[in-house]
C-alpha cells in the first residue's frame, strides 16, 4: 500500500513530506486523515483541506471556495505597516478572508480601528474569525457600496489585492485556482483592471487627508494602475520585492 507521502507525490505535489505532516497534524482520526489525503490527491489546495494558510507568519482561516492569501500578497502588508500609525482607521477592501486587514493589524503596535469589505458572503465567514482577534468589522457588498457612512473621508490605510487576472488568462492559472477559488477574486476583466479602475475611482472620497491606499498588481499592468489611481486625484509611486515577485502601487490623498 502506498505511504500518504507516496500517493502525494504521485498526484504532483512537490513538497509532498511537508504537505503530509500538515494534514496528519490537522486530522481528528485516521478516518479524517484519510478524507483529507483524498481530496488533496484530488487536487483541492492544501489550505481548503487543511482549513488555514500562514499569511505573515499568522494563521488564517480558509476552506472550500474561498481565495487562498498568497506569500506575494505579504510585501502589500510590510508596505503597509510602514505607513499606518497607531490607532489609524486601516480598511481591507476585496479582503477576502480578511488576511491583509488582520496581519496590518496584528503588525502595528498599539493596534487600530480594522474594517474589512468584499461581495462574497462565503468569503466573509472566514473574514469575520480572521479580523475578531482585531476587533475588525466586517461589511458586505460591491466595493465602498459595502461600507458605513461613518467611514466616508476617514480612512488612513487601505489595502487591496482586488483581481487583475485578464479574463482570457485565467486558463493558464493552476488547477488550484482556476477550479476551487472563486472567478469573482480571479478575473479582473477584459485587461485584468476593471476592479482597480473602480477602486481608483473612488478612493478620495473614502481616504482620510494625506492617507494611502496600496493596491496588489503585476509588473506588466502597474502603470496602468497607476494611472487609474492618478485619474482619482491621488500622488502615486510603485514599490516591488524580487524576492516575492511582487508589485504594489501605492496612491496618497492630499493634505
Amino acid at each position: 500500500m502506498l505511504t500518504i507521502v507516496e500517493r502525494l507525490r504521485a498526484a504532483g505535489c512537490v513538497f509532498a513530506e511537508e504537505e503530509a505532516d500538515l494534514l496528519a497534524g490537522a486530522a481528528t482520526d485516521d478516518g479524517h486523515l484519510s478524507g483529507m489525503v483524498a481530496r488533496r490527491v484530488a487536487g483541492e489546495p492544501l489550505e481548503h483541506v487543511i482549513g488555514w494558510a500562514e499569511f505573515c507568519g499568522l494563521r488564517m482561516e480558509v476552506g472550500a471556495g474561498a481565495f487562498v492569501p498568497r506569500r506575494r500578497t505579504e510585501f502589500l502588508v510590510q508596505e503597509a505597516v510602514a505607513l499606518t500609525r497607531p490607532g489609524a482607521v486601516v480598511l481591507d477592501l476585496c479582503c477576502g478572508v480578511g488576511a491583509l486587514g488582520a496581519a496590518v493589524a496584528d503588525r502595528v503596535p498599539g493596534g487600530v480601528e480594522l474594517h474589512a469589505a468584499d461581495i462574497d458572503p462565503g468569503a466573509l465567514a472566514y473574514a469575520r474569525r480572521n479580523v475578531a482577534p482585531y476587533g475588525g468589522a466586517v461589511w458586505e457588498g460591491d466595493l465602498y457600496g459595502a461600507l458605513p457612512e461613518r467611514l466616508r473621508g476617514r480612512v488612513d490605510t487601505l489595502v487591496v489585492n482586488a483581481p487583475y487576472v485578464p479574463t482570457e488568462e485565467i486558463g493558464l492559472m493552476p488547477s488550484e485556482a482556476r477550479d476551487h477559488e472563486p472567478l469573482v477574486s480571479l478575473d479582473g476583466g477584459a485587461d485584468g483592471l476593471d476592479v482597480h479602475r473602480r477602486v481608483a475611482a473612488g478612493a478620495l472620497t473614502w481616504l482620510a487627508p494625506g492617507g494611502h491606499l496600496l493596491i496588489e498588481t503585476s509588473a506588466r499592468q502597474s502603470p496602468v494602475t497607476a494611472s487609474a489611481l492618478t485619474g482619482g486625484g491621488l500622488a502615486v509611486r510603485a514599490a516591488s520585492s524580487e524576492e516575492l515577485y511582487a508589485t504594489v502601487v501605492i496612491a496618497t490623498a492630499g493634505l
